[in-house]
């Protein structure tokens, strides 16, 4: 008798063991299963950079053009090289960073599982539209 107590006893145990536990759902009931950095898309708005230049790019590309410029000729001519290496790298640095700040972007304005409100600014939506459900990872959203 006392075998058949201790092996109900040890089944019953282990049966408690698989059951899941209750998931927290912060008072949503979507079917979504809710994380601390998942959230919902608010709204979606198309932002446009300005054409500016920090100086950055001339700078690289001045350092750039000049070392490039420096591998060309001997004497003079090496000295002349490295300098219209510099002054073209520097151009170039210069357009290429403003290509890159004047470039569209998103902010996605997300209300978070636990309340909090964030906005999200990528260069890209990939897929993700008001109303979408996303995990904020690497300071980017990404559809669930």
């Amino acid at each position: 008798m006392s075998i058949r107590f201790v092996a109900l006893a040890l089944a019953s145990l282990l049966l408690a063991a698989c059951a899941t536990g209750g998931s927290r759902n912060y008072g949503h009931s979507d079917g979504f299963a809710r994380c601390y950095d998942c959230g919902q898309v608010e709204r979606i708005e198309r932002v446009y950079g300005q054409r500016e230049s920090g100086g950055g790019g001339a700078v690289l590309g001045g350092i750039i053009g000049g070392v490039l410029g420096n591998q060309v000729g001997g004497g003079s001519g090496r000295t002349a090289a490295t300098v219209a290496g510099a002054i073209a790298g520097g151009m170039v640095g210069n357009e290429l960073e403003k290509d890159s700040r004047s470039a569209s972007r998103y902010e996605l304005f997300i209300q978070m599982d636990d309340g909090r409100r964030i906005v999200v600014t990528q260069p890209e939506l990939n897929g993700i539209r008001q109303g979408s459900y996303v995990r904020i990872t690497g300071n980017r959203a990404r559809l669930l």
